[in-house]
């Protein structure tokens, strides 16, 4: 079964006179490692007049970077993608046996390799008693960081902060409250603090309404959403990175499309860049988003008619009638099972 979905994302700054722009650089191309399947991308600025020259930055992730040699009252920035919404399964991938259980070591080679992503910033009282508290019973490792990924996220609420940078970890503990770039680099942190080497991502959510509620547990969103958003990844031997979302404590999947990964939060920013001109000048600055689905495969659920769909709830439950008449009656098990809900 797949979606197909195409996202809209525009940034302006709208300044109150022309001013010159300094080379802007745009973090907003998915990552090489993103395991979405990504059918087509485009990325357009303004002003028209500029040059533009793609590279990689010593993480390998993709940037843009713009010169504009005349002033401009305008940057605008356009991206469109087209991506299937194919399901990933998280935890589809192998550990070395070395890394099979928590506590484990890096071999030497590699820690070296991982070195910026072993870097801890100064643990406050807070952060160091979260840390301190976590159990060291050896333990499968996968097991270990989907429990420490599922309790962050009881502890810090997510919330919606306008302000620019980031939360330090101890500021995000003493608050219990914190936007996803607050909890993503917390999570960077703990698990550094920890040994495990782990990286600042920041990428798209998307994020589709299921065609029917859930019978237990939340539904999710009400209708199809995407916006910018962070989380963290950690890198276990054998399987890689793997992308861990304190928001919601759970693994990242297909609506997850990584656009920088960083050992800092600061190097994985949209767009940075400045200006200059007169001091009264103004800046007005406005995001746009928007996703919609430009293919269906047909499934249970859709993209049947409503009568279709009524045709097959009849049929379960004239089964189910058929299965009380006869006294069938159904356990949970091996055994061949039908409930028609």
């Amino acid at each position: 079964m797949t979606i197909r979905v195409a996202l809209t994302h525009s940034t302006s700054y709208r300044y109150s006179e022309a001013v010159m722009l300094s080379p802007h650089v745009v973090r907003l191309r998915p990552a090489a490692h993103c395991r979405t399947p990504v059918l087509s991308y485009s990325l357009r600025c303004q002003p028209e007049k500029h040059y533009i020259n793609w590279q990689q930055d010593p993480q390998g992730n993709f940037q843009a970077r713009l010169v504009m040699p005349e002033a401009a009252s305008e940057f605008r920035v356009d991206v469109d993608l087209v991506v299937e919404m194919t399901v990933i399964n998280p935890f589809d991938f192998f550990t070395e046996p070395e890394a099979e259980r928590w506590p484990f070591a890096y071999p030497p080679e590699l820690k070296r390799d991982l070195k910026p992503y072993l870097e801890t910033a100064a643990a406050g009282p807070l952060l160091a008693a979260y840390v301190a508290a976590i159990p060291r019973a050896e333990r499968t490792t996968v097991d270990f960081l989907v429990e420490l990924n599922r309790q962050l996220a009881g502890v810090v609420s997510y919330l919606i902060r306008m302000e620019p940078g980031v939360q330090a970890p101890e500021e995000t503990l003493t608050k219990a409250s914190g936007s996803c770039r607050d909890s993503a680099w917390l999570l960077v942190q703990i698990l550094r603090h920890l040994g495990l080497a782990a990286r600042f991502a920041s990428g798209y959510l998307i994020q589709l309404a299921a065609d029917l509620k859930a019978l237990d547990g939340p539904s999710g969103p009400e209708s199809d959403f995407t916006d910018l958003h962070a989380w963290a990844e950690v890198f276990v031997p054998g399987a890689g990175w793997i992308g861990l979302d304190p928001t919601s404590g759970l693994l990242a999947g297909e609506g997850h499309i990584p656009l920088a990964c960083t050992p800092e939060p600061s190097a994985a920013a949209p767009i940075s860049g400045a200006f200059s001109g007169a001091d009264e000048v103004t800046c007005a600055f406005s995001v746009e988003m928007s996703v919609r689905r430009i293919h269906e495969d047909p499934r249970t659920t859709r993209p049947y008619r409503d009568v279709q769909w009524q045709a097959i709830l009849s049929m379960g439950e004239r089964v189910d009638a058929d299965l009380r008449a006869r006294d069938v009656r159904l356990t949970m098990g091996g055994e061949p099972t039908f409930v028609s809900i």
